[in-house]
């Protein structure tokens, strides 16, 4: 691999269009020397926006636009998905294919994306099912959750490597050096409770060679126990779903109660630095960016409704994902920890 990371940005995907991707694109140029970036999407469109923007040369050098002719629409099942051969997303994921890029970012349909990405870049040998992992703030700075939705009926073994492949990025992106605590979402501590799938994850577990803490509970999310937290796709996106709806919850009762009035009004500002930093730790747009782990190359799901700030973090974890490389680690991993579950 060259110093430059290459990422495609499917550029028309999203609820925002194609002004956020181009904005977070420069946006991410002028942060990382070593990056180049390809828009993907109606080439007129793109060549339009960008130039509107009115590019430093040093940026615009690094910034490509490949045309696509068709877009992947939030509503077209993953079949659908598979046939619009030149569509902005798949376009996206041929060029990661051919080693033209190195990764994929995308707002688009979360289940064509996983689609797509299973059919042209295939799973990393080891792997049955690839997984949906984001981070979520947490009292030790961030936990990595997976799965978020990818996978809705999961067996223990798919749980298991899910385990092996959220530590693997937990340690990638956070790069101390420590390994990554890992812990199984259960209804409670307790060895008795639990489905049959989750007490026969929990026996794999056990015994494999990750610095396993046991079962961990819901409100564990946003503790210090575990920092990457397991669970099927159906039950992870649930909580995603429940997480942002309190987040929004507090955030409109908190704005409703500080303007209720001229007192109230003047507490918020004396609050105002305090509520400043809260808004700051728990803003989601700067844990925007989920991995599609378990294929053999990177992609990363942004949300369909991000803008700038949220798009360009997703474009910074698929940045730092590959520079760990982050599938052949993984790949590397799931052999040792396949190796001594044998064993």
């Amino acid at each position: 691999m060259s110093d430059a990371v290459q990422i495609a940005l499917d550029a028309m995907s999203g609820d925002r269009g194609p002004d956020v991707v181009v904005d977070a694109a420069l946006h991410v140029l002028g942060r990382h020397s070593d990056l180049e970036l390809v828009l993907v999407g109606e080439s007129r469109l793109l060549e339009t926006l960008v130039d509107a923007r009115r590019v430093d040369p040093s940026r615009r050098a690094r910034l490509a636009i490949e045309h696509a002719a068709e877009v992947v629409t939030m509503t077209d099942p993953p079949t659908a998905a598979l046939r619009k051969k030149n569509a902005s997303m798949r376009v996206a994921i041929d060029l990661v294919k051919s080693g033209r890029c190195h990764a994929a970012v995308s707002a688009g349909n979360t289940g064509a994306l996983m689609a797509i990405g299973r059919f042209v870049l295939k799973t990393i040998p080891g792997i049955e099912r690839p997984a949906i992992c984001a981070a979520l703030p947490s009292r030790a700075g961030r936990t990595y959750v997976l799965d978020l939705g990818g996978n809705v009926n999961c067996t223990s073994e798919h749980l298991y490597q899910f385990a092996a492949m959220g530590a693997v990025l937990a340690e990638a992106l956070r790069g101390d050096g420590e390994p990554a605590r890992v812990g199984l979402l259960n209804i409670g501590e307790e060895e008795i409770k639990g489905n049959d799938v989750v007490k026969q994850a929990h026996e794999l577990l056990r015994r494999a060679p990750l610095n396993y803490v046991g079962y961990v509970e819901g409100y564990d999310i946003f503790g210090d126990k575990a920092d990457v937290v397991v669970t099927d796709g159906f039950v992870g996106n649930v909580a995603l779903k429940t997480i942002e709806g309190v987040a929004n919850f507090l955030r409109d009762n908190l704005r409703a109660a500080f303007s209720r009035n001229l007192f109230t009004r003047l507490a918020g500002l004396i609050a105002y630095p305090v509520l400043r930093d809260f808004r700051r730790k728990v803003d989601p747009r700067r844990y925007n960016g989920a991995a599609l782990l378990g294929l053999q190359s990177i992609v990363v799901k942004s949300h369909g409704a991000s803008d700038r700030v949220a798009f360009a973090n997703a474009i910074d974890i698929a940045r730092s994902a590959v520079r760990f490389d982050l599938p052949r680690v993984i790949e590397t991993r799931i052999g040792l920890y396949n190796g001594n579950s044998a064993a």
